[in-house]
């Protein structure tokens, strides 16, 4: 199940599910370490002698956002309680701290007492071993620790604090969990539980007839037990309630920083637009790794998960940001990849958001010889990604920080790892990390790396090495005119494959072919790229009504039919849009940016209810499939409506 809320502020993010409830809580990385695990933290209601929890079907739920922000707005309705729970969760854009506000609404003709349940189901790092779950009569909170992660939890009705407690043990013989304590509307206050363990704390008030009254929780995390001490006074000194009004504000000042125009996309663009900048600021850490997506349910498919930074989805996304005019988000970006970079120059597969190296499938041995287990790829977009900021937005003393660690290690393996004979580079493994050769995409990403340290070099005057850089790009070029196209298909093919002692082409039709002109090699005008484009859609394009494009033929990923000439692949947020970009950039009038425009809608139609991005949809019924948010599907809906926006402009004028 995707995720449909996501809150966070660069060092804590907390994902919650289609009932308002807490799925995921990373700290104190982005993405690392998840003290939840999926598991679903309940929320319960008591009221005249009944009680539910959220999740149970009576309930009927709104997920929403407040305007601009990252604060949530979700409405809870439950009409044979005749209660409306309406929420706001957010998280301090400064102090891992978790705030949630709910209004109480009693549609009854008398005064009724309710009962908020909230309840902790937490893994503190990633296991239920050793875990404590204990009530602190100092300040009347629980908190849970281990080692040192702290989380301490409050809450109250009105002025009044909490009500009820207890902790117990979880998923262990025959214990459910605490939970289950609350559903007599009681709590058995057992002051403390060790191992396996949960908690629960109930806050009480009297609602008046046909009014509301205002509950919040919040917790806070820290590596001891005065920081989160320290954190709850902040929250009971300020108000929760102020302290959420402020993190509603601070964001929508974040995503309005500039005075953009938005062409005559609309309001449901635009409003997908912010939403967007802000879903990509909460899969990035403050210390430079850009998250993939942090949506742990994939696990049940894959004992693993998205939760790490790959150097090429995290290129891109920067380079979206950057696009956006949020260079000083991105900047730790490059420091992170500068200190990631291997001694002999290249970025491995993926890497934990605290800098160490991630899982990987890739072997060192491939048909019996070494092999690099690398996405050329990924080390190539960062220079590629980071000369375009610098161009953009004129910062030479970032580059220059960067020139001897980063760039000039880069660009010399990229110089090096060449395959001679084909003036391509060398095989690695494609970007959908499924198989090994020689790829267009790559190619091409190598060649906007190589011209982007070329670049650079001529920048700081080291001439010698921009000369090397450059030739080796037009090298590059080159070959792939002379062993990617195919002259009988009419256009570029997916790559090159050894076998037999020879190269081959893999002729799959392949959506990632648009880095011909995305990364510079050739302009979007040229004829072989508009003939590769234009066959690459009509043989990728899903023919049944959600439409969309595919990443390639008979993609297997989440497959939903075998038939291929209707759905040759599920389609996928980002393949679509990079079609949209190269019709923005061939666009010759006002109305050719119509098909661009309609391309934007379908993502729009596309986005979950509370406007998260998925990295695919069902070809049949449009729902999200595989993981959401996807971080790189909302990074490139920011940068084509950025595109449209400009080519609009440019051909008003003409």
């Amino acid at each position: 199940m995707p995720r449909h809320l996501v809150v966070g502020n660069g060092k804590f993010l907390i994902n919650l599910d289609q009932y308002g409830c807490i799925r995921d809580m990373f700290y104190p990385y982005v993405g690392q370490l998840n003290h939840v695990g999926g598991y679903r933290c309940h929320i319960g209601c008591y009221v005249d002698g009944q009680f539910s929890w959220l999740s149970d079907p009576e309930w009927n739920f709104h997920l929403s956002y407040l305007e601009d922000s990252l604060v949530t707005q979700v409405t809870a309705i439950h009409d044979r309680l005749g209660i409306t729970l309406t929420m706001n969760d957010g998280i301090h854009q400064r102090d891992a701290i978790y705030l949630k506000r709910i209004e109480v609404h009693n549609h009854a003709y008398t005064d009724r007492e309710v009962r908020i349940f909230f309840h902790q189901d937490l893994i503190i790092n990633e296991t239920e071993v050793g875990d404590t779950a204990v009530y602190y009569p100092t300040n009347h909170t629980i908190y849970h620790y281990k080692k040192d992660r702290y989380f301490m939890f409050n809450a109250r009705f009105d002025q009044d604090g909490i009500h009820q407690f207890s902790t117990g043990t979880k998923r262990f013989h025959q214990a459910e969990g605490t939970f289950r304590d609350a559903e007599d509307g009681n709590l058995s206050g057992n002051p403390i539980a060790q191992g396996s363990v949960d908690s629960v704390i109930s806050v009480k008030g009297m609602v008046p007839a046909r009014s509301s009254m205002f509950s919040y929780y919040w917790f806070s995390a820290g590596p001891s037990l005065e920081e989160v001490k320290k954190l709850d006074t902040y929250v009971r000194d300020s108000g929760p309630g102020n302290l959420l009004d402020r993190v509603t504000i601070y964001w929508r000042r974040w995503a309005n920083k500039s005075d953009r125009q938005y062409a005559d996309l609309g309001p449901v663009i635009e409003k997908l637009f912010k939403h967007s900048l802000l879903i990509v600021r909460t899969q990035t850490d403050v210390n430079g790794a850009i998250i993939a997506a942090n949506d742990t349910d994939i696990m049940q498919f894959n004992r693993d998960h998205y939760s790490y930074m790959w150097p090429r989805d995290g290129a891109l996304v920067a380079h979206a940001m950057s696009m956006a005019g949020y260079h000083g988000m991105i900047v730790p970006f490059f420091h992170f990849c500068a200190k990631a970079l291997a001694p002999e120059g290249y970025l491995h597969h993926k890497y934990n958001p605290d800098g160490t190296v991630g899982s990987s499938w890739h072997p060192y041995i491939h048909d019996g010889k070494q092999q690099l287990p690398i996405q050329e790829d990924e080390t190539a977009l960062v220079l590629f990604t980071l000369w375009q900021d610098y161009a953009r937005n004129g910062d030479i003393e970032l580059p220059q920080s960067l020139y001897r660690t980063l760039i000039r290690r880069a660009a010399n393996f990229l110089y090096t790892f060449v395959e001679e004979e084909l003036q391509l580079p060398k095989p690695s493994y494609d970007l959908w990390e499924e198989r090994y050769g020689i790829f267009t995409f790559t190619s091409a990403a190598v060649y906007g790396g190589l011209s982007a340290a070329a670049n650079f070099a001529k920048l700081f005057g080291d001439d010698k090495r921009s000369i090397k850089y450059q030739e080796a790009a037009e090298a590059i070029r080159e070959g792939m005119r002379r062993h990617l196209w195919n002259e009988e298909l009419g256009r570029y093919v997916r790559g090159l494959y050894r076998r037999d002692g020879g190269w081959h082409q893999d002729l799959t039709p392949e959506s990632s072919i648009f880095a011909l002109f995305e990364f510079g090699v050739f302009p979007a005008t040229d004829e072989r790229v508009q003939r590769t484009m234009n066959a690459l859609r009509n043989q990728l394009s899903v023919k049944t009504h959600v439409g969309g494009i595919a990443r390639y033929y008979h993609d297997y990923y989440f497959q939903k039919s075998s038939n291929l000439e209707q759905v040759p692949g599920n389609p996928w947020i980002i393949c679509t849009l990079w079609f949209a970009k190269f019709d923005i950039a061939n666009a010759r009038s006002l109305a050719d940016l119509a098909g661009p425009r309609r391309t934007l809608e379908w993502v729009v139609e596309h986005s979950m209810e509370s406007g998260m991005l998925p990295e695919q949809v069902d070809p049949f019924n449009g729902s999200p499939l595989s993981v959401a948010p996807l971080t790189w599907s909302h990074a490139t809906f920011v940068s084509t409506v950025i595109e449209y926006s400009q080519r609009y402009e440019e051909l008003s004028k003409i």
